[in-house]
């Protein structure tokens, strides 16, 4: 879902094209990939000229980065929904987030869209990070932070991405997760 969508703005029609832009945008990253995703495209399914997405986005680029930006807002808000203190249920929403949004996920940390070209996005990435480390450090106030926080990122950045990849054929998914970042909050919080 689009910030947009949650704000009540779906459509064009109502007044919002930057929305309808992104709304349009990401149902074709859902479709097939950030390769069908031109302006041309997103100018005919939000219903406007071709020239209109340049209003608001420079080049598709620039529409790329605010889509991968909308997904880390997203999953950010998911995350918050969970107690700081559940590093496992942070985990496990990660990898849940991967899979139901694969398209979104490959394209926030896949390479498309650098970072330090686009603030937004930037300021997106870092303040999941950030709160990734919040719940690693109430997690195990006693260990290195950054360290921490960074096995914690590979661990479930690597599990999602072997499910995508679909490398552990016939493993749940829900279960995998569990286990993997169950065990891993637990060896974080020993020794």
């Amino acid at each position: 879902m689009s910030t947009c969508e949650e704000a009540g703005t779906r459509a064009y029609h109502h007044g919002d094209l930057r929305c309808a832009l992104l709304a349009a945008a990401g149902e074709l990253l859902s479709e097939g990939g950030a390769a069908a995703v031109s302006l041309r495209e997103v100018a005919r399914r939000a219903g406007v000229s071709h020239n209109a997405p340049y209003r608001h986005f420079s080049d598709r680029d620039a529409l790329l980065a605010a889509l991968a930006a909308e997904g880390f807002a997203e999953l950010s808000r998911r995350m918050a929904l969970l107690p700081a203190s559940r590093l496992q249920a942070l985990g496990q929403c990660y990898v849940a987030f991967a899979l139901e949004q694969p398209g979104r996920f490959a394209l926030m940390f896949g390479g498309v869209a650098e970072k330090s070209r686009y603030p937004q996005l930037q300021q997106a990435a870092q303040a999941l990070y950030r709160q990734l480390g919040a719940s690693v450090q109430a997690a195990a106030p006693g260990r290195d932070p950054a360290t921490a926080s960074l096995a914690a990122w590979s661990l479930v950045h690597g599990l999602a991405q072997l499910l995508l990849d679909d490398q552990l054929p016939g493993q749940d998914a829900a279960a995998a997760a569990q286990a993997v970042t169950g065990l891993f909050v637990a060896g974080l919080g020993g020794a």
